[in-house]
């Protein structure tokens, strides 16, 4: 008796730094044809030993296969492996970090080639590659056939979501996500600078303020229905006109500890002016329509 072999999906890559390389070896361990390419063909050199086949040129790799993913440094990256590339009947799939304008530009620009386009936001680094329980993941957006075409493939390496047709949406999940993450690590550098000249372990703070960073995420489903109903007074359990008043203890605490408030003055300047127009009874949500030009 013989057993049926399915058939992997031939894919192109082109680009081979960390995460470039992490997702090749995903794809070449679960049987998937590779070719690949980099500016610095000696990156490439063990892929070929793991069975890769090194194209000399990007065209080349491109002409390979018709799921071509892009793994490059940035936009003007992209620009200049692809020139002369014939993307005619290929199916794109943009892994670079950009912004939404430019991926809807680049989308415009992979059709006007005869190329459909997907671009990709990568909510993992490189170590989370091929590793299912690490919870990494990307966004995608554009061409739903393509996503739904590829989509087992896409997924071999790391996790998939699909965000819609605006080919600029996966770009502005990953920025808004990751915009968050600075918050945070804002919020983070500031409550250890607080302690920094104390006799107080930093390790005895760090469970504390990942307990209550974890405690207080939620907060984001509030943020979002209030958002979504336009009434920034629901659920609200601590009103902005009593956050504001609590600020010069935070200010006077900062001052106190020989502390910067440079990561705390701006935000909240912004909660000052939202009371100042008559947002005294709101949750903090106001804030987000301060910060909309």
């Amino acid at each position: 008796m013989t057993q049926k072999t399915v058939e992997k999906t031939p894919v192109t890559l082109l680009g081979l730094g960390a995460m470039g390389t992490e997702l090749a070896r995903t794809w070449l361990s679960a049987g998937h044809p590779l070719t690949v390419w980099n500016r610095t063909p000696a990156r490439a050199a063990a892929l070929a030993a793991e069975g890769a086949e090194v194209a000399g040129s990007a065209a080349d790799a491109v002409a390979a296969n018709t799921l071509v993913v892009v793994c490059l440094l940035d936009d003007a990256s992209v620009d200049e492996a692809l020139d002369g590339a014939d993307l005619a009947g290929k199916d794109m799939v943009n892994l670079i970090t950009g912004t939404p304008a430019q991926a809807r530009a680049r989308a415009e620009w992979a059709r006007a080639r005869g190329a459909r386009y997907l671009d990709g936001g990568m909510m993992a680094v490189p170590p989370m590659i091929g590793v299912p329980e690490a919870g990494g993941y990307v966004f995608y957006s554009g061409s739903r056939e393509v996503f739904e075409q590829h989509r087992e493939t896409l997924a071999v390496p790391v996790g998939t979501t699909y965000v819609g047709e605006d080919a600029g949406f996966a770009a502005l999940y990953d920025v808004a996500l990751l915009s968050a993450i600075h918050g945070m690590s804002a919020g983070i550098a500031h409550a250890f600078a607080l302690i920094r000249k104390e006799d107080i372990d930093p390790a005895s703070l760090a469970p504390l303020l990942t307990d209550w960073l974890v405690a207080m995420a939620p907060s984001a489903h509030l943020t979002a229905e209030q958002l979504r109903s336009g009434d920034y007074t629901k659920g609200v359990v601590s009103r902005l006109a009593m956050q504001v008043a609590g600020t010069p203890t935070f200010l006077g605490t900062a001052e106190q500890q020989g502390v910067s408030t440079e990561l705390l003055s701006p935000y909240f300047e912004l909660m000052r002016r939202r009371l100042a127009g008559g947002g005294g009874d709101e949750d903090l949500t106001g804030v987000v329509d301060l910060l909309v030009r």
